[in-house]
């Protein structure tokens, strides 16, 4: 039962998976592009490349031969994973799965045009004058994004069109890999957002937490809790939209689905991750009878979920860096460990930039505690810690 896998991408959600793998007994090897990435600290072994180089990434499936590969992050060589299916070697969920899901065209014509999913307008641009005639058909103000990009990097709200060639700068200079094509969205007036994690599994149903709301800026994460307020027929659409875009990408593992609540307009599907999500660090308070990581780490194994319940009531708060430092410390975690129904999490990751995310509060309640009070007590919590 034991399994040797290839972990793409080492950072804080990696590296919870790689605990939960631990406890299964599984071998580990943790990749990233820099040295003592937090999956690193928890892994068997662990590979330093970039992974954007095809050669590179081959070269460490040669020297590893896994059973499994589970891609963490975007900046991936992804048509190389093609190669590693042909080999007989299981790609989390799957190797069309990773591709689709790591361009934001791919995954809008198969969601939209494909599937007939509800979404937002969209136009492609490959240049500066392109964005400016998509930006008009589209209207303002309107959502600029890069094809490939993770955690809001390169995105931004354009409100006329003398905001435009920021945009673009922004879109380029945060783009993942070497695609400088952009998605022109509509922008999108919803009352709140959610991600509803989904669950595939190799010989068993497609099963759904909680839905979890969210705050984001610039596109990133701030603020999440579980479960989220949801009219029995919204959760039904979202449902329903989650299996047929999981179903037709294929393979086993846990999904992170964004989707857009609007009282006029329905559910909107937003965007899709074939791995843990941000936004579902809140599981770590045990709002689950399973966290997300071990759901992931079971489906990835085919081992069975007979269930998923929601046990309490939970809310997370990130800590962002407000230095630049190779040697961060922090201030305020007595504050935090001194709270009741509270854990913190600090990634572990060696390098602090501005605004970089480096920890995250988790608090929890009863199901039928006062959740805007909760949030408020972690997102509190999670100001007490300084990164020095």
């Amino acid at each position: 039962m034991t399994k040797k896998i290839l972990l793409l991408g080492s950072g804080e959600l990696g590296k919870e998976f790689v605990i939960a793998c631990q406890r299964k007994g599984q071998y580990v090897i943790a990749c990233d592009s820099y040295a003592h990435a937090p999956a690193m600290q928890v892994a068997d072994e662990c590979e330093v490349f970039n992974m954007l180089d095809g050669e590179a990434l081959m070269k460490a499936v040669e020297k590893h031969h896994p059973d499994i590969i589970v891609p963490e992050i975007e900046a991936i060589r992804t048509e190389k994973l093609y190669e590693c299916e042909k080999m007989g070697i299981q790609v989390v969920p799957s190797a069309r799965a990773v591709n689709f899901t790591m361009n934001r065209k791919e995954i809008r014509e198969l969601a939209h045009t494909e599937l007939g999913l509800k979404t937002a307008n969209y136009l492609y641009a490959n240049t500066y004058e392109e964005l400016c005639e998509a930006a008009e058909k589209i209207g303002f103000p309107c959502i600029v994004k890069p094809l490939m990009s993770s955690s809001g990097h390169g995105q931004s709200k354009v409100d006329h069109a003398g905001e435009l060639e920021a945009a673009w700068a922004c879109a380029c200079g945060g783009a993942r890999g070497d695609i400088k094509e952009v998605i022109v969205e509509q922008f999108i007036p919803f009352d709140s957002e959610i991600t509803l994690l989904t669950v595939t599994q190799k010989n068993g149903p497609t099963l759904f937490c909680q839905p979890i709301g969210h705050v984001q800026k610039g596109g990133d994460y701030r603020e999440s809790f579980q479960p989220a307020a949801i009219t029995p027929e919204m959760l039904h659409d979202a449902q329903v939209m989650a299996e047929k875009i999981t179903r037709a990408l294929g393979g086993a593992g846990l999904w992170g689905v964004e989707f857009f609540l609007s009282n006029k307009e329905g559910v909107i599907f937003s965007e899709l991750s074939p791995r843990p999500h941000d936004t579902g660090m809140v599981t770590l308070a045990g709002t689950q009878n399973l966290s997300e990581f071990e759901l992931h780490c079971r489906a990835v194994l085919g081992l069975p979920i007979p269930e998923i319940t929601q046990e309490r009531m939970g809310a997370s708060a990130v800590i962002l860096s407000g230095v630049e430092s190779d040697q961060p410390q922090y201030d305020g975690m007595e504050d935090v460990c001194a709270a009741t129904n509270t854990y913190l999490r600090i990634f572990g990751k060696p390098v602090a930039h501005v605004g970089r995310r480096m920890g995250v509060v988790v608090c929890w309640d009863k199901l039928d505690a006062d959740q805007t009070a909760l949030r408020d007590k972690c997102k509190s919590l999670a100001a007490k810690v300084q990164v020095k």
